[in-house]
């Protein structure tokens, strides 16, 4: 799984968003199922960055989020992120010359059902006991 967080960063402040980028990055990697990190710029605009992380699986990037170092030092920048889908399933990937395909691991019903729905056929779509 791969995690593309981007930032809009006034120019003036692209020192101070470095630090902390790095900061939550060294806070990410002490985390289980961590498997590598990026903080890139983008050459053509200079105010629009990029924190990139890959984990083993979506449940080690989600339990990351509950550690005390990623809540001071991840969580507070990736709020600050584009609001935009940031977490994606790896589909194909190629390391050298060697390409491994992946299928993807969404339900089938993942458009349709939402959480609680899957446990059963006949789960109530609200928990209010008065619907």
């Amino acid at each position: 799984m791969i995690v593309i967080s981007r930032f809009r960063v006034a120019e003036s402040g692209g020192e101070e968003f470095l630090d902390r980028a790095r900061r939550a990055l060294d806070a990410f990697a002490a985390r289980p199922g961590y498997l590598r990190g990026r903080i890139g710029r983008a050459a053509d605009e200079p105010a629009l960055w990029t924190i990139v992380t890959e984990w083993s699986s979506v449940g080690a990037f989600r339990r990351s989020l509950s550690d005390f170092d990623v809540k001071m030092y991840g969580a507070p920048l990736l709020a600050e992120s584009i609001d935009e889908p940031a977490a994606f399933e790896v589909i194909v990937g190629v390391d050298g010359s060697v390409a491994e395909v992946t299928p993807s691991g969404r339900a089938a019903d993942a458009d349709r059902t939402r959480i609680g729905e899957g446990a059963t056929a006949r789960a109530p779509r609200s928990v209010d006991p008065l619907r």
